[in-house]
C-alpha cells in the first residue's frame, strides 16, 4: 500500500517532483485506454457514514476507459455545534463490473478531488483504497490536508508494473474504501472545518482503466 503525504494548496505543485501526484490542471496523466463493448458499472452494497443508500453513483465513461464514483452526503466537521462522531466519515463501495469474456482490466490512475474549508491550525485526512474482492493485495493513498479553505485536486499516476489486474475468467468485485476525518489542532473550537468528498462541492473520485486480453 503506498504511503500517505501531506498536501496543502500551496505545496501541491511541488509534490508532483517527489511523490506521483500531479495536480489535475497540468496533470501528466496516462491516457485512459478504450475498454471493450459490453462493460457495464453497478453499485452492489454500500457501508459507512458517508455514503447513506442513494447518496452514491457510479458512472462508466463511454469509452470504458474509466468510471468515476459520485458522492452527496459524505462531509466530516468538527467545531461549533458539531457533534464527536462528525469528525470522521467513511464509505465502503462493492461494485460490480461486468466484463466481457476474454478481457480483464486494472485500474492505472486516479483523479483525487476533495473540497476542504477549514479554520487555521485545523487539518484533515482523506484516505482511499480499493482492491478485488477475495484479493489480499490492497492499493491506496492516504494524504494530510492544511487550508485554511481549497479544493485540492491530484492524480496519482500508477506505474505498469504495479497494475493489480482482475483474475481472468473469475467475477471479482471491486472495493472502494474511503474515509474524511477532521482534527481541530489548535483551531478555534467555536468555527467549523469541514472536509468533502460531495460532487456539489467539487468532490470527485475518476478510476483511469488499463485494459488486455485475457
Amino acid at each position: 500500500m503506498r504511503k500517505g503525504i501531506a498536501i496543502s494548496a500551496a505545496s501541491a505543485a511541488a509534490l508532483a517532483l517527489t511523490s506521483g501526484l500531479v495536480p489535475s490542471a497540468a496533470a501528466s496523466t496516462r491516457t485512459p485506454a478504450a475498454g471493450p463493448s459490453g462493460v457495464t458499472i453497478d453499485i452492489v452494497t454500500t457501508n459507512g457514514s458517508g455514503c447513506a443508500v442513494g447518496t452514491t453513483s457510479a458512472t462508466l465513461s463511454p469509452d470504458a476507459g474509466a468510471f468515476g464514483i459520485g458522492y452527496t452526503a459524505f462531509t466530516a466537521q468538527a467545531g461549533g455545534s458539531s457533534k464527536p462522531t462528525d469528525a470522521r466519515r467513511n464509505c465502503q463501495l462493492n461494485l460490480r463490473i461486468r466484463v466481457p469474456e476474454g478481457f480483464t482490466y486494472a485500474v492505472s490512475g486516479i483523479d483525487h478531488g476533495i473540497h476542504a474549508s477549514l479554520q487555521t491550525g485545523a487539518k484533515a485526512t482523506y484516505k482511499s483504497s480499493y482492491y478485488f474482492q477475495g484479493a489480499q493485495q490492497t492499493e491506496g493513498r492516504s494524504a494530510e490536508l492544511s487550508g485554511p479553505s481549497s479544493n485540492f485536486k491530484f492524480t496519482d499516476v500508477i506505474p505498469e508494473s504495479n497494475f493489480v489486474w482482475k483474475p481472468c475468467g473469475v467475477e471479482r468485485n471491486f472495493n472502494v474504501n474511503t474515509e474524511l476525518r477532521v482534527d481541530m489542532g489548535a483551531s478555534d473550537g467555536t468555527k467549523v472545518s469541514s472536509v468533502s468528498m460531495n460532487s456539489g462541492d467539487g468532490g470527485s473520485t475518476v478510476y483511469r482503466l488499463a485494459w488486455k486480453s485475457c
